[in-house]
């Protein structure tokens, strides 16, 4: 179950950059003009990364419903796998915004550059040491070998603060480039 757990929170990382970078790109730029307009350029972003965060965690706790649902009881409580699950995927989530939020509008303009960075900055969110979505999915996947849940607070506190700096640096890009 663990395991399982671990690999539906390392699905939502590609999942939700590409979810933030569709909510920040979704409407022209005159319509965006109009909205920043009367919001303020850093509420209009900040709203679009918020939102594609929100349906993202919504997707995840789907997913690790289902995860937990069908998963091998066997070696790990429902309880402690249920809440390492949820905190993997909230950093896993976070992860993922922050992703979307530095390959995307106002900090990468062009569409092509923008879906390889996603592409690009995704894998490296998984596969590189210092990430938080791989320190936590590391975790539930070994432990889904042998061992209890562990909870994976450390990388769900750098996600945190990885996703609020990329999201601050992104929200006052825009509020610059009005």
């Amino acid at each position: 179950m663990l395991d399982s757990l671990g690999l539906t929170a390392a699905g939502l990382v590609p999942a939700t950059a590409w979810l933030v970078r569709i909510c920040v790109t979704v409407e022209p730029d005159a319509a965006r003009d109009c909205t920043a307009a009367a919001a303020g350029p850093v509420r209009v972003h900040a709203a679009a990364l918020l939102t594609a965060s929100a349906a993202s965690l919504l997707a995840g706790a789907a997913a690790a419903a289902v995860a937990l649902l069908t998963g091998d009881r066997a070696g790990a409580a429902p309880g402690a796998a249920a809440l390492a699950g949820a905190l993997a995927v909230a950093a896993c989530v976070l992860t993922g915004t922050a992703v979307g939020a530095l390959c995307s509008r106002p900090l990468l303009r062009r569409r092509g550059h923008s879906v390889l960075a996603v592409a690009l900055g995704s894998l490296l969110a998984l596969v590189l040491a210092a990430s938080p979505a791989r320190a936590a999915v590391s975790a539930l996947v070994t432990a889904g070998r042998a061992g209890p849940a562990p909870l994976p607070l450390v990388p769900l506190a750098a996600a945190l603060l990885l996703a609020a700096a990329a999201g601050t640096t992104a929200a006052l890009a825009a509020a610059r480039r009005r």
